[in-house]
């Protein structure tokens, strides 16, 4: 098993919004696996709703409700992305600095 200072982050939360991690010493296992498929979901995610937000900011007739929505659809997709930045900073920091 993995060191607890090597424990990943997952890129989804457990009960009450706490971390989740996963104490593996296969990077090519199931639950690596699927946390990089939703990782990699996630940036996409980000990053259609960054040219989404790109759209509305121009539309002259963007009301506050739609506003609001873009408001909070930024604000989990920053969650994410942050947590996915997280993670794989602590992957980096734990590797071989020979590595680098």
């Amino acid at each position: 098993m993995t060191p607890r200072n090597e424990l990943r982050l997952l890129p989804w939360s457990g009960p009450e919004g706490k971390p989740c991690y996963l104490s593996t010493d296969d990077p090519d296992g199931y639950m690596s696996r699927l946390a990089d498929n939703i990782e990699s979901v996630q940036l996409g995610t980000a990053n259609e709703l960054l040219a989404h937000a790109h759209e509305t900011l121009d539309a002259q007739d963007a009301d506050p409700e739609d506003m609001r929505r873009l408001a909070h659809e930024l604000a989990g997709s920053l969650r994410d992305v942050l947590r996915v930045a997280t993670s794989r900073g602590d992957l980096l920091v734990v590797g071989d600095p020979n590595d680098i």
